[in-house]
């Protein structure tokens, strides 16, 4: 079942993001807003495209997620075997997304302490952020 899902929501996802799928969209507010004077602006004819839009948001929502929590989970994984081979990265970083976030932060606080003050990394930092300012 979940794969299943999961090959239905790529495509449906895949194919809700190109250009085809915003141009139907598009004609069918078009010709729901043409048929307005047909139906005299009626409760019916309101109700027909609140009714539309929320299922088609609902059902989106969800795909949408779905598409997000792949993406993520691949990025992570490369992200993983990045700090896995190369020599001088610490280990100890693969699986931090498990983490709360009040640990991120505790975690960050530390990196940034033991790059130091004298760190050119955040010299340069300091001088972008300068230079938007």
């Amino acid at each position: 079942m979940e794969r299943m899902f999961e090959k239905i929501a790529e495509k449906v996802a895949g194919w809700a993001g190109r250009p085809p799928a915003f141009i139907a969209a598009l004609l069918i507010v078009i010709i729901w807003g043409v048929t307005g004077p047909i139906f005299h602006y009626s409760d019916t004819w309101q109700l027909i495209i609140n009714t539309g839009t929320t299922i088609v948001t609902f059902l989106m929502v969800f795909l949408i997620q779905n598409a997000q929590n792949r993406d993520g989970s691949a990025i992570q994984a490369k992200l993983d075997e990045i700090i896995r081979a190369t020599s001088d990265a610490r280990n100890g970083f693969i699986g931090v997304e498990h983490l709360t976030q009040h640990q991120l932060e505790l975690l960050k606080l530390a990196i940034e302490k033991d790059c130091g003050k004298e760190s050119s990394n955040h010299r340069s930092v300091e001088r972008l952020l300068r230079r938007m300012g």
